[in-house]
């Protein structure tokens, strides 16, 4: 007997798809990880005052040793031209302190004008005479401040000896020299002399350099201040920008109550109120559809099962009698079903009255308008209609949501009065404000009702047929109604006694 062994290939391919998931997993966990990385606003508000703070400083020191480059070489310019001329000068008017004459000699000529003048630490006056088999140099006893003076380098003497020049720049390995030079007329078999003006430059650029060194170091301690101060300034700043996004991410469903305190009055207080304001539109929005779903909830949930008790019992009767008992329930049905739409569609208009578009005010004449809601609220019962008065004016409002409110006022008239009785609708003008009426004859309202009537699904305590509810739909949801269309216009709804028994409810808008 042959045995065949077979591998489970759903254990193989389910081995190869978990590892196929877990390398999925791990390369979207990855990529996560390598997402781009958030800079904050504080941060780049800092590079870029560091970055412009930079660019001055910088700006600053070059300028400023730009200047200092261009007076050290104008000054240096200056004093190899006065010393030259001071001493043609002295060649054309000099005389030799120990003859009185004018100089006939160029040793004794450089000699004693050089011991007459007091130069500056980083120049050198020479005395430069081509004798043979050396040529001489006649300097004044001091020591420069350099690595190597030019009385000491003589390639360099004859260097500048040998030059066309009167004047120019000499670059060695220990620095640079500016010189001039004024060459001495020989005589008849005197060797050639003349006198010789340099300038160490390298001397006066290190004191420039030194000035650029000071103004780099306060450029850097006013650069490191500066990023100090501007990070506790952005921070200062944008703490209101922090308290929002915090706030933001703090925000839930079930907790919209948290608001940002505003100080001061510029821009990120203004970014503040805002934010507020839009908290405080969401928190409506959020508590007007928690409402609308507790609403629903509790209204609906006793015609449901009404309508769902009377569709049992019909499922179980049997013999002659069930037909009548079906159609008895198939009324009492829709009956439950008509209230539970009015309920809904009640509903949903005060869900509505949160927009910004549930009211289009326009112009309407107010008699006109008064007139017409008088002539439907006739329809609605027997009764006694009067017209005691009406308002001559035209305001801005919304008709259609003013005729529903006054008819609603005129069908929870009717309600709560009978055959014969008298029920008054009219709209005058009283301190700049409208005020449109439904007055009736009825029981009126008892005082512990009258804070609540206008609330949702609040009745009347009084518990008879004639005490005062809500609205037509007997969901205490009519005078909710009113309210909101009231409030939609920005007015208010009031309500006090008739004279002579009876409830009188008012619009109270203002005349615009």
């Amino acid at each position: 007997m042959t045995t065949t062994r077979t591998t489970p290939a759903s254990t193989t391919t389910a081995t190869a798809t978990s590892t196929t998931t877990g390398t999925t997993a791990q390369t979207t966990t990855s990529g996560a990880a390598r997402g781009p990385s958030r800079v904050s606003a504080r941060f780049r508000i800092l590079l870029w005052l560091v970055v412009v703070m930079t660019v001055a400083l910088a700006t600053v020191v070059l300028t400023t040793r730009s200047i200092l480059q261009r007076d050290m070489n104008e000054r240096i310019g200056q004093i190899l031209t006065q010393e030259t001329a001071e001493f043609d000068n002295f060649v054309t008017h000099g005389r030799d302190p120990d003859t009185g004459e004018r100089f006939t000699e160029a040793r004794q000529l450089l000699t004693v004008y050089l011991q007459r003048q007091f130069p500056e630490p980083t120049e050198e006056l020479l005395g430069f005479i081509q004798e043979d088999p050396r040529p001489t140099v006649i300097r004044q006893p001091r020591e420069i401040p350099s690595p190597l003076p030019l009385h000491r380098d003589r390639p360099s003497l004859e260097a500048i000896a040998a030059d066309d020049r009167r004047s120019g720049t000499l670059r060695r390995e220990s620095g640079e020299v500016r010189w001039a030079k004024v060459p001495i007329a020989a005589r008849a078999g005197e060797p050639a002399s003349m006198f010789v003006v340099a300038l160490h430059a390298d001397r006066a650029q290190s004191s420039t350099d030194n000035v650029v060194g000071v103004l780099l170091a306060i450029s850097g301690v006013a650069l490191l201040m500066t990023c100090a101060v501007s990070w506790a300034v952005a921070g200062s700043i944008l703490a209101p920008v922090r308290l929002v996004r915090s706030t933001a991410a703090q925000l839930t469903e079930q907790d919209l109550t948290r608001r940002i305190p505003i100080r001061g009055r510029d821009d990120i207080s203004a970014l503040a109120e805002t934010f507020n304001a839009m908290l405080d539109r969401l928190e409506r929005a959020f508590a007007v559809q928690r409402r609308f779903v507790d609403d629903a909830g509790h209204e609906l949930r006793t015609p449901i099962t009404i309508v769902r008790g009377h569709l049992e019992l019909m499922s179980q009767g049997e013999g002659p009698s069930s037909v009548q008992e079906r159609r008895e329930t198939v009324r009492l049905v829709t009956d439950e079903l008509d209230r539970m739409s009015r309920i809904v569609e009640d509903l949903l208009l005060l869900a509505k009255t949160e927009r910004p578009d549930f009211v289009h005010p326009e112009p309407v004449q107010l008699a006109e308008l008064t007139a017409d809601v008088f002539v439907k609220a006739r329809a609605l019962g027997d009764r006694r209609w009067e017209l005691p008065e009406v308002a001559e004016r035209e305001v801005s409002l919304d008709p259609q949501r003013i005729t529903q409110a006054m008819v609603q006022l005129a069908q929870n008239a009717v309600q709560h009065t009978g055959p014969g009785q008298t029920v008054r609708i009219g709209s005058r003008l009283s301190g700049g404000q409208v005020r449109l009426y439904v007055a009736d004859s009825g029981s009126g309202v008892p005082a512990e009702d009258a804070d609540v009537i206008f609330e949702r699904f609040r009745r009347g305590t009084a518990g008879r047929r004639g005490a005062r509810s809500g609205g037509g739909s007997g969901a205490g949801l009519g005078l909710s109604i009113v309210k909101a269309i009231a409030e939609g216009h920005h007015g208010r709804v009031e309500l006090r006694p008739t004279l002579g028994g009876g409830a009188t409810f008012e619009l109270v808008l203002e005349a615009t």
